[in-house]
């Protein structure tokens, strides 16, 4: 029971602000751009449970990787709706990735401190434990959220980017796929290859790229989280 609850408090603050923030991002920058639907709804604002999905949450504990409730866009409100999209689309995962970078900071800063004269004493690795797993945590969970919403099917954020690009006609028949994407994405990750031979191997480019010296750190997490 101490193990669960030590996993749940390193996982909960870094997964809650993953999955919080992108949706924020995509209703702040929507009304940007002229849709105040979001706002209108009470979406954009950090408390959890105006954009908690309960299946999504509980995946996050049990996967490392969850979802919350889209936030609503009314794109009928774009002075040009399908560039406009684009970008709103594009805000959720920019903002994972500059989570992930904030974390990758935290991450060397932690470790530049494990070798000056505070990483030997107790209380600072009472205190560093917990925060270089968090961090460890965020990281990876951040990236990997960026990388899989950036798959170009509907209605991930790659698709509503795909369909913004492409001519009308050919995004249109693409936005047919959107019923079934969730189901064709499910299908991609766990009876095709997409999986262990493209997300994956993108994902830990990065968490390599932007951990560095620190990546052991973020494999500990993992491991401790997932038993990976």
């Amino acid at each position: 029971m101490e193990t669960i609850v030590s996993k749940i408090a390193i996982m909960l603050v870094p997964a809650l602000l993953a999955i919080i923030l992108h949706e924020v991002a995509h209703g702040y920058i929507a009304e940007r751009f002229g849709d105040p639907t979001a706002r209108l709804l009470g979406r954009l604002t950090l408390n959890p449970l105006k954009h908690l999905d309960p299946i999504g949450t509980i995946a996050i504990f049990i996967f490392g990787f969850g979802w919350a409730r889209p936030v609503p866009v009314n794109s009928g409100n774009f002075r040009h709706p399908r560039r406009d999209m684009i970008w709103v689309a594009l805000a959720g995962p920019a903002t994972n990735l500059l989570l992930a970078t904030l974390s990758a900071l935290l991450l060397r800063g932690v470790g530049l401190l494990d070798q000056s004269s505070f990483g030997g004493s107790q209380v600072y690795s009472q205190f560093a434990t917990p925060v270089k797993m968090m961090a460890g945590f965020s990281l990876y969970i951040n990236i990997l959220l960026g990388v899989f919403n950036l798959i170009p099917l509907p209605p991930l954020d790659g698709g509503r980017v795909l369909t913004g690009i492409l001519p009308e006609r050919l995004a249109a028949l693409i936005s047919r796929l959107e019923p079934f994407g969730f189901m064709l994405i499910l299908f991609l990750i766990f009876f095709t290859d997409v999986w262990p031979r493209v997300l994956g191997p993108i994902i830990n480019t990065l968490v390599v790229f932007m951990a560095g010296d620190e990546t052991r750190l973020v494999e500990q997490a993992i491991r401790f989280l997932f038993g990976q």
